[in-house]
């Protein structure tokens, strides 16, 4: 067997592989295919907006959570409204509104971390109430998931902390929000708050800038 047809083969072998990388190789937060419109057994999905954006941030509380998909909620937008003393400004929420539309990323969670979600949120203080939404995935598929919005009275003043939108910034560069939502969120008011705040998360590299 000559060299120059073992050097064929080898060539032939590495180009085999390299295409199989180029084909196959994804990054981890992006499905392969188009994501399905059922959650796995004994899991659902849910949408976040805000802080549970970032991935260090949710599985504080929902260590089950897998990032499935970027999501696309129509007929809504960001607002903010009622004071947090754990984040020091107020929190974020979607309100109606047709025609408008937002980013947020669609996490597979376990059905045993929901209880503890719905703490997080207040949802047993009446701060939020869960709302089934049909979030658009990029492929164009409607998937009907579990999000929270807001069930107190609006409040005059309505800022968001800077730590707090530096959390749901970094959270929507993590996972590959659409860079004109990333500068929105950039370009939100907030009321210059940095300091510490009630939750226990490393906060030390966390910055939109």
């Amino acid at each position: 067997m000559s060299q120059t047809f073992l050097y064929g083969i080898g060539a032939l072998i590495v180009f085999t592989i390299a295409t199989f990388i180029s084909l196959y190789s994804h990054h981890p937060e992006m499905p392969l295919g188009p994501l399905k419109r059922m959650a796995s057994p004994n899991c659902f999905f849910y949408f976040a907006y805000g802080s549970n954006l970032l991935k260090k941030r949710i599985h504080i509380n929902n260590p089950s959570a897998e990032m499935r998909s970027v999501g696309k909620l129509k007929d809504y937008r960001l607002d903010f409204n009622h004071f947090s003393h754990r984040w020091q400004g107020a929190v974020a929420t979607i309100i109606e509104d047709p025609g408008n539309y937002l980013y947020g990323v669609l996490w597979e969670i376990g059905n045993e971390d929901m209880a503890k979600l719905d703490m997080q949120e207040g949802v047993h203080k009446g701060i939020y109430k869960v709302l089934e939404v049909d979030v658009e995935t990029p492929s164009g598929e409607s998937v009907k998931a579990r999000c929270y919005q807001l069930a107190v009275p609006f409040e005059e003043d309505r800022k968001p902390s800077l730590t707090y939108m530096e959390v749901i910034t970094q959270g929507a560069r993590e996972n590959r929000l659409p860079e004109d939502y990333i500068k929105f969120l950039e370009s939100i008011e907030h009321n210059g708050y940095s300091g510490k705040i009630d939750i226990d998360m490393d906060l030390k590299h966390i910055s939109s800038k």
